[in-house]
């Protein structure tokens, strides 16, 4: 028996394509320089305010969208990897799914807060400039330019292939799933609440993450 399973709130969807946004935005104003340093901070923000609203929904949010649905021990992921683990390990974040999320998440916070203490010696600096070190401001935007970069694109590179895999040998279209926000499967699942209340408290979550952010670029740029 097949069953239709809504997995992916709105809110979750909306957060995951704004941010392959604001990501490819942010790599392409980095890349162009000059005026469009201008873009890249404020999609930088955009990112923060993003992951601000990600780390509150994962408490909040829809079942398969919480931090505690995809927290996997060593045992589940061994056994997801030899394909004897629980298939409802792949509803949501499958145990390898579920380490690149938080690698994401983590890399991104680390990327954007570095950003925020960066120098270019140009044009482009960061709010926290001023508030910090000199060594401190070295460090940031040494990492900023030459290592988070490059662990970001990592990351990214090994998500697009993740689920080139799943889709060609697994016959698993995970960017369907994430457009409509549910799946196909042989097996009964819990569905993720995703009525007018929840989509409206992700907004409320994610209104309340750029007012934060505003307010304080606002607060460290006086």
């Amino acid at each position: 028996m097949i069953h239709s399973v809504r997995v992916w709130d709105a809110p979750t969807r909306l957060f995951h394509w704004a941010l392959v946004f604001c990501v490819i935005g942010l790599v392409t104003t980095a890349q162009i320089g000059g005026a469009a340093m201008q873009w890249h901070f404020r999609l930088g923000y955009g990112v923060l305010s993003l992951l601000l609203f990600r780390l509150v929904w994962g408490f909040v949010g829809g079942y398969w969208s919480r931090f505690g649905s995809f927290l996997f021990g060593p045992r589940q992921v061994v056994d997801y990897l030899r394909g004897q683990g629980d298939p409802q390990l792949g509803v949501g974040h499958n145990p390898l799914g579920a380490l690149s999320v938080f690698a994401m998440l983590f890399f991104l916070l680390l990327q954007v807060c570095s950003g925020l203490m960066s120098d270019d010696e140009i044009a482009a600096t960061g709010p926290l400039v001023r508030y910090v070190s000199s060594e401190w401001v070295n460090q940031a935007t040494f990492y900023h330019k030459n290592v988070g970069k490059v662990i970001i694109l990592t990351l990214v590179a090994t998500h697009l292939l993740a689920i080139a895999f799943y889709f060609f040998k697994k016959r698993d279209n995970l960017v369907r799933a994430m457009l409509r926000g549910d799946k196909t499967l042989p097996f009964h699942a819990k569905a993720s609440e995703d009525g007018r209340a929840k989509r409206l408290l992700g907004l409320v979550i994610f209104t309340i993450g750029v007012v934060l952010v505003s307010a304080g670029v606002a607060w460290l740029d006086a």
